[in-house]
């Protein structure tokens, strides 16, 4: 059974991005739909797959990450508009029967990413 996840850590303070809100969006074209809403737990991952079986189909998808939020919260001043506000990464899904796991390393001025398993 396929399943998508994700899990954010921070790279500034070298820890999970507890409390980081995500958000996922199935692409078409130019239209992104909103399809889950969530805030990352002390793991700094989502407590259950963002899809998984019937709900996982083949196509583009973003997931957004709240990177300016999350650190102005954990009191590190930023300017305004800050260097990284929002972190999209689009990605696809091919095989709907794969596990497709979307990692964020990031920090208040970088980020990288890669497919995980």
């Amino acid at each position: 059974m396929g399943k998508l996840t994700t899990h954010v850590l921070d790279t500034m303070n070298g820890c999970p991005a507890a409390g980081m809100r995500v958000r996922l969006f199935a692409l078409a074209g130019a239209e992104a739909t909103l399809l889950k809403e969530l805030t990352l737990n002390a793991d700094g991952r989502a407590d259950a797959p963002l899809l998984e079986g019937a709900a996982l189909h083949a196509g583009a998808y973003r997931l957004l990450f709240d990177v300016a939020p999350y650190f102005r919260a954990r009191g590190v001043t930023l300017p305004e508009p800050p260097f990284l506000g929002a972190v999209p990464l689009d990605f696809g899904i091919a095989d709907t029967a794969a596990h497709y796991h979307v990692p964020l390393l990031a920090s208040p001025w970088a980020y990288s990413t890669y497919r995980g398993s």
